[in-house]
């Protein structure tokens, strides 16, 4: 038996679970544009605790959702969970942050599901999936135009979802895509990658682990800005 917990701070969302060998069974989450996840992060970790009726000492490994995203909310919950690790002498885990915003698709007859995160401007950051979850293309920042994703959409169903797919929807008229808008990260999905991981003992080092920010697609974008 294995309670992991699991930290998503990549967005607005600041979201904390507790799940038991894969199965969610306590989760406390709030999405607000002020980013207060400083505030929040340290009492949903003590009230998810409480709900599924046990401690910190029983917690078996701490997962954390490692972008892209925010750059501070990312930090925010990075350091938190590699303190908790330091403390409680227990396993990190990374999950991707696109990858179990994919988890989110229940759509059926899709071939294709592409999660995003709105960056700036008309860019994204986003990943391609089979219907079963295989990665098709890594992640990876887009300047949206209306060519955008045409491989997948010609082949068949493609799904985009998350904050991304709101400026896409503008943009993007194909038959064969359909959005789902309202969709963010949540901690309640990283549930089933982050136990396969605690399975195959595939751990991060709690020292030297840092999030993901696509930090050179951003550096690019601020050298264009000034040529």
């Amino acid at each position: 038996m294995a309670y992991i917990l699991h930290i998503e701070t990549a967005t607005t969302n600041c979201s904390v679970s507790i799940s038991k060998d894969g199965e969610t069974i306590a989760l406390k989450e709030h999405n607000t544009p002020n980013y207060s996840h400083a505030e929040q992060l340290h009492v949903f970790i003590e009230e998810v605790t409480a709900d599924a009726s046990i401690t910190l000492n029983d917690i078996d490994a701490i997962a954390v959702s490692k972008g892209p995203g925010s750059y501070t909310g990312l930090r925010i919950g990075v350091s938190a969970a590699k303190g908790l690790c330091f403390s409680l002498d227990v396993p990190l885990i990374s999950v991707a942050t696109l990858k179990s915003l994919a988890m989110q698709s229940v759509a059926a007859d899709i071939d294709f599901i592409i999660p995003m995160l709105d960056a700036r401007r008309m860019e994204v950051y986003a990943q391609v999936f089979d219907s079963k979850f295989n990665e098709i293309r890594e992640t990876h920042a887009v300047v949206i135009d209306e060519h955008s994703f045409e491989e997948c959409f010609e082949k068949g169903t493609t799904l985009l979802i998350g904050t991304g797919a709101v400026k896409c929807k503008e943009v993007l008229k194909h038959p064969n895509v359909i959005f789902t808008v309202d969709a963010i990260p949540s901690s309640k999905e990283m549930a089933t990658l982050a136990f396969e991981k605690f399975k195959a003992k595939d751990f991060e080092n709690v020292a030297y682990f840092e999030p993901y920010y696509l930090k050179d697609f951003v550096l690019q974008s601020k050298a264009k800005k000034k040529s």
